[in-house]
């Protein structure tokens, strides 16, 4: 038998999708680390929990999920003892979840060595579910194809197949189809149903069938998997309403009678598919109301998840449009492993290309407007139903990302068998402008190649080498480390030396700085590394605390006699008090209870190096900072007069503005010191210059000088504070929004400047 072209795709696919599924460690995929736990307590028959904000279990949100595809998955995994979770699933107390850092500690678990050939207990249970997922992405995938077949009907395999591609290698959504992820139920039955409306718009079921009830059962299933899903019950409704139109609409007849017919048609089949899907599905939304008081349960999930400070604007959204999109295309582990900057310019610029040939054929469409008047109308409303689709999704996920933080492309996949049609149309459609019939398809293969070649580089060339630990050091590096220093901590872990290649840092810049490990003794405490950069007057100015091995390594699993390297970029904060003379120091503590190690070198920390921390160039006033309030008022730079106190003593905080517009209104200052807590110590809130440079008489471009004395209360403890400004509405309280540096609103409401010391 010879083997069709969309079966060997996906053959690819799912070939593709378990390599990512082993070579992708346990727990590095988006939010898996909470997924998992849900399948585990439904397997082990402990049933839905009740979320509780204030006793999270270790589901977290999840636990707020429809929870289809958990049924499914513990039903798949039951018969697997898995009491050895906790010795795989081992948090990463300090990862960088969901930020792109230059020297990763993105892992969210630290993994035990021989991982990858775990094959039983609950690593054997997640590697089922992963490859279990992969078969709901194959569907995905097909139903693209046959999604394509019935909006292209004239453009054979080609563009189906294409289209098909476009879904299966997309390097995100294998990512996400190889893990425990109820998007992936989500993604196969929201591709199903979208392509069952499409070809009812055209070939609609002649009477009341299994038809219908096949339609109920894909709509309840999808709100039971995911509360996206929703949305396609609208466009059911109207599918039903004008396919039953249709159908009474054959003759000469009133209109009125029409509609009368029309609707008394309609009724038995909305009972039918709506009264199957609220059978699946509505006991879960009952039971959100009965315990949270809100159908959805979106007031416990954001509770669990945390909220914005304030619901994000449009605006504020738009400038998340960069890690949105990475993040559809491939942005791995905790959205915080990204692919190469530029295949994501060259996937932006297809699907560029890929608007502007729809662009072409909705243009030729208007322009043969007359078609509607036969069945043209029909092919129009085939093709509204995808683009309705993915509209409701983005007004959705708009509403959604505008509560908490959710700007990540993948939460459109229940919308991917759509926008890779749209895509594969659009390119089909500047290929027709090629001469050469045999390659108008031209454009719509490079792509498919591209997207197969990158998605196959991307688990060897990404996701591999960002888990992998550092590789014990040769005799060779150890006896050429520049800086030798030897120093013990408690007869643990020896500091052998290191590596600084920064000389000189502005604020903004980072330090570059790799430090030489070994372990003396087998250790039974998980011991977290911190290294300070301190100023001349032992005030901290930046820090980086993590694991050892850029976050990769516990040292309760370290061999005695171990030896790694490890790489530090540590950030100097924008308001860091320049210019000053700059030393590092390095300790080792246990997170759980703040016990330090001694260091052999006195004290609990080794202190080293030397390097020159000078004011940023070209500034016309001290501590240049230029952050964007609002897109009104620019902190332009900040002045102390003292930065080591005792209490009861009065620094003078010096703050220089200056006005990018006209000001409408006069917003008043908050100058702060405050504690890691939040507790404010000194505070002075005043109009600027004491009400004699009010906001609204400020000239754009104008900088004005802003002294703040701020008295530090009696009983300040010892220690290091912030100095921090928020701009305010004194009338509604509302705090100006920080701009990021390309001018969008992001969730900052205050300015964290210098730290300053307080003396006993």
């Amino acid at each position: 038998m010879r083997l069709r072209p969309i079966h060997a795709l996906l053959m690819a696919f799912c070939l593709l999708g378990l390599v990512y599924a082993v070579v992708t460690p346990l727990f590095e995929v988006s939010d898996e680390l909470w997924h998992y736990p849900m399948v585990k307590r439904l397997a082990d028959g402990q049933g839905l929990p009740v979320q509780d904000p204030a006793a999270v279990g270790p589901w977290r949100q999840e636990g707020s999920q429809p929870p289809l595809y958990y049924y499914l998955m513990a039903a798949a995994t039951f018969w697997i003892d898995t009491a050895d979770l906790d010795q795989v699933r081992v948090l990463n107390p300090h990862a960088d979840n969901g930020l792109i850092t230059a020297d990763r500690n993105n892992n969210l678990v630290v993994h035990p060595p021989g991982e990858a050939a775990r094959w039983t207990g609950a690593a054997l249970a997640v590697r089922v579910i992963r490859l279990l997922s992969v078969l709901l992405g194959a569907g995905s995938v097909y139903f693209t194809y046959r999604l394509a077949l019935e909006l292209l009907p004239t453009s054979g395999q080609t563009v189906a197949l294409a289209a098909a591609a476009f879904t299966a290698f997309t390097p995100m959504f294998v990512f996400i189809s190889a893990s425990v992820n109820n998007d992936n139920l989500a993604v196969t039955l929201s591709a199903a149903t979208l392509w069952r409306l499409v070809r009812w718009v055209r070939r609609p079921p002649e009477r009341l069938s299994c038809e219908h009830a096949l339609l109920g059962v894909l709509l309840g299933a999808g709100a039971l998997s995911k509360q996206s899903a929703l949305g396609l019950w609208g466009l059911a409704g109207g599918v039903l309403v004008v396919v039953n139109w249709r159908a009474v609409g054959r003759g000469p007849m009133a209109i009125g009678r029409m509609a009368y017919d029309a609707i008394r048609k309609t009724l038995p089949h909305a009972l039918v598919v709506f009264g199957l899907a609220g059978l699946i599905a509505f006991w879960w939304y009952w039971r959100n109301f009965q315990l949270y008081g809100d159908w959805l349960g979106w007031n416990t999930f954001i509770a669990i998840v945390g909220e914005r400070p304030q619901p994000a604007t449009l605006f504020q959204l738009w400038g998340e449009r960069v890690g949105f999109i990475q993040a559809y295309w491939g942005l791995f582990g905790g959205v915080s492993v990204p692919m190469p900057a530029w295949t994501y310019t060259a996937l932006n610029a297809a699907a560029g290309l890929a608007l502007l040939g729809l662009g072409g054929r909705a243009a030729r469409a208007l322009w043969g407007w007359r078609a509607l008047e036969g069945r043209g109308w029909l092919t129009a409303l085939q093709w509204a139903l995808p683009v309705a689709w993915i509209a409701a999704l983005l007004v959705g996920l708009v509403r959604w990302t505008s509560l908490t933080w959710a700007s990540q492309g993948r939460l459109i996949f229940p919308a991917i068998s759509a926008i890779s049609v749209l895509m594969a149309a659009g390119l089909a459609d500047l290929g027709r402008l090629i001469p050469v019939a045999s390659l108008k398809p031209l454009p719509l293969w490079l792509l498919a190649a591209f997207m197969a070649v990158l998605s196959s580089v991307v688990p060897f060339a990404v996701i591999a080498p960002h888990y992998a630990p550092p590789p014990d050091l040769t005799p060779a590096q150890i006896a050429s480390i520049p800086s030798r220093l030897d120093v013990s901590f408690g007869g643990e872990l020896t500091l052998l030396g290191y590596d600084l290649r920064t000389s000189a840092v502005a604020p903004g810049d980072a330090v570059h700085l790799t430090l030489f490990w070994r372990a003396e003794i087998a250790m039974d405490r998980d011991w977290s590394l911190f290294v300070h950069v301190l100023d001349q007057d032992a005030i901290l100015v930046a820090q980086r605390d993590r694991y050892p091995g850029q976050g990769l390594l516990a040292t309760t699993r370290l061999r005695p006699g171990q030896t790694w390297a490890d790489a530090y970029v540590i950030p100097i904060p924008a308001g860091a008090y320049a210019p000053g003379r700059l030393r590092l120091a390095v300790g080792v503590y246990d997170l759980r209870d703040g016990v330090r190690l001694p260091s052999g070198a006195g004290g609990d920390a080794a202190t080293f190096g030397a390097l020159e921390l000078r004011a940023r160039p070209g500034a016309d006033v001290p501590n240049a900072l230029r952050q964007n309030l609002g897109g009104l008022i620019e902190l332009s730079g900040y002045a102390v007069d003292q930065r080591v106190l005792r209490p009861g003593e009065t620094l003078t905080l010096t703050l220089y503005w200056r006005a990018l517009k006209a000001i409408p209104r006069n917003y008043s200052i908050s100058a702060r010191v405050r504690g890691e807590d939040l507790t404010r110590w000194a505070a002075l809130d005043a109009w600027p210059r004491g009400g004699g440079a009010p906001t609204s008489v400020w000239r754009p471009g104008e900088t004005v000088a802003d002294p703040y004395p701020l008295t530090l209360a009696a009983d300040t403890p010892p220690g290091q504070y912030f100095l921090e400004v928020v701009v305010y509405d004194a009338e509604t309280l509302a705090p100006l929004p920080l701009w990021s540096a390309d001018g969008y609103p992001t969730d900052g409401q205050s300015v964290v400047l210098s730290r300053i010391r307080v003396t006993p």
